[in-house]
């Protein structure tokens, strides 16, 4: 069974942000209550390219950019693995991103 992650609504204080990128793959996403790790589903990032991803990730997502959550499914240790859009400067699904980047071969969703 899956968490329902419930973050934010309309008002802008209360929606989903980045408080961290962890990883080329994972982000720590968290509101004014809860965080949680979140992996980035439909993608699995290039060997060899972690850093690069990782930097890449860190380039479009400063903290507190705000992003829209579509979980997919629950992953080891109860990470949350969903499909991620940056909100304040329109990045697109950041998965796709990192495909198009070269650091990331797509995986099937769903």
């Amino acid at each position: 069974m899956l968490p329902i992650f419930v973050f934010g609504g309309a008002s802008q204080a209360s929606a989903a942000e980045v408080l961290q990128v962890s990883g080329p793959d994972r982000l720590l996403i968290g509101d004014r209550n809860r965080s949680a790790l979140v992996q980035l589903g439909c993608m699995a990032v290039t060997p060899g390219s972690e850093a690069a991803a990782q930097a890449w990730l860190r380039l479009r997502l400063p903290r507190r950019t705000r992003v829209n959550l579509r979980p997919l499914s629950e992953g080891d240790g109860g990470v949350l693995v969903a499909r991620v859009s940056g909100l304040d400067r329109n990045t697109g699904d950041l998965a796709e991103g990192l495909v198009a980047a070269g650091l990331a071969s797509p995986l099937p969703c769903g």
